[in-house]
C-alpha cells in the first residue's frame, strides 16, 4: 500500500509512460473472505472501467478526446490502482498516436501486462457515444423506501436474514444507499448496488440495513462487490446469486465491479448519479 500514488503529491507526466501503472493483488481481499484462487472462485466477473479523461495527440499533434471503457476479468490476480490508472491515462496527453487502433493497442497491453491477464478496451470518440451510454433505472425493486431504524454503520453479515417463507422465489433488489471508504485514503465511495437472486426469499429491511452497514468499512470497490455477494451466499444460500455495483466517478473515472455464479455479461448501462 506504501508503494501506491493514492493520498501523495502528484507529479503529472506529459508523455507516455506506462510505468505508472500500479497492481493490487486481489488475494490480499479474498483471503479476508476465506476465498483461494487455487481452489477455484465461487464467482465468475469483471470489473467494467469507465474513463472519461482519455486524450492523446495525431501525428499533425492535433489532441483527440475519447471514452476508454476497460474490462478487467474478476479472475485476473490483480486489479489496477485507480490513481495510477488516472497517471497513466494523463500520460497519454502529449504522445503521437498514428491512429485509434494504437492508442486502443497500447492500452490493452500494458494493462495485461500489469495485471497478467487479457483486458478488453474499448475508445468510444463523441461523434459515437450517443447511442452506447444511456442513463437508466437499475432493474428491479428499490429498496430504499423501507422505513428502517439504523445504528450499526459497520458491516456484519448477521443482519442478513430469510423472510420465512421456504419456497425459491427470483428476485432483482436494488439500492442507492451503499457507501464505503477508500482504504487508504478514507476519501466516501458511493454506489448504487444491484442483488439479483434466486432462492428462498431474502428479508428487504434485512437486506437494506446489511447494505447500509458498509458506511464505515474500508474497502476497495471490487473488494466490497465480493465482500457482498460472499455473505449474501454464505447467509442465505441462494440457488442463483449477481451482485452488480456502479459506483460514481472519481477523478474521471468510474468502476462498476460485477460478481456473479453465471456466466452473464452485465451491460454497461449509467446509473443516473453516474
Amino acid at each position: 500500500m506504501n508503494e501506491l500514488p493514492l493520498g501523495k503529491p502528484t507529479h503529472y507526466s506529459t508523455h507516455y509512460d506506462p510505468a505508472l501503472l500500479c497492481a493490487i493483488p486481489r488475494a490480499t481481499g479474498r483471503i479476508a473472505l476465506g476465498l483461494s484462487t487455487d481452489a477455484g472462485l465461487p464467482f465468475k466477473g469483471v470489473d467494467i472501467w469507465n474513463a472519461y479523461e482519455l486524450s492523446w495527440l495525431t501525428p499533425q499533434g492535433k489532441p483527440c478526446v475519447a471514452l476508454a471503457e476497460i474490462h478487467v476479468p474478476a479472475e485476473s490476480p490483480y486489479m489496477v490502482e485507480s490513481k495510477s490508472l488516472k497517471l497513466y491515462l494523463n500520460s497519454f496527453c502529449y504522445t503521437r498516436f498514428n491512429h485509434r487502433g494504437a492508442v486502443l493497442n497500447t492500452l490493452e497491453t500494458d494493462l495485461a501486462a500489469l495485471l497478467h491477464a487479457p483486458v478488453f478496451v474499448r475508445i468510444i470518440l463523441p461523434n459515437e457515444a450517443e447511442h452506447l451510454h444511456t442513463r437508466t433505472a437499475l432493474p428491479g425493486l428499490c429498496l430504499d423506501t423501507l422505513d428502517l431504524t439504523m445504528d450499526a454503520y459497520d458491516v456484519s453479515a448477521d443482519l442478513l436474514m430469510l423472510e420465512g417463507t421456504h419456497h425459491a422465489v427470483t428476485e432483482i433488489l436494488h439500492s442507492h444507499l451503499l457507501r464505503s471508504n477508500c482504504p487508504v485514503t478514507q476519501q466516501p465511495d458511493w454506489a448504487s448496488v444491484l442483488v439479483e437472486y434466486t432462492g428462498d426469499k431474502i428479508d428487504h429491511a434485512a437486506l437494506l440495513k446489511y447494505i447500509v452497514s458498509y458506511r464505515n468499512h474500508n474497502g476497495f470497490h471490487e473488494q466490497c462487490v465480493e465482500q457482498i455477494f460472499m455473505d449474501i451466499k454464505t447467509r442465505c444460500h441462494p440457488l442463483h446469486l449477481t451482485v452488480y455495483a456502479r459506483y460514481t466517478r472519481r477523478g474521471g473515472i468510474d468502476i462498476n465491479p460485477y460478481r456473479s455464479d453465471r456466466q452473464i455479461q452485465p451491460a454497461n448501462t449509467l446509473s443516473f448519479r453516474q
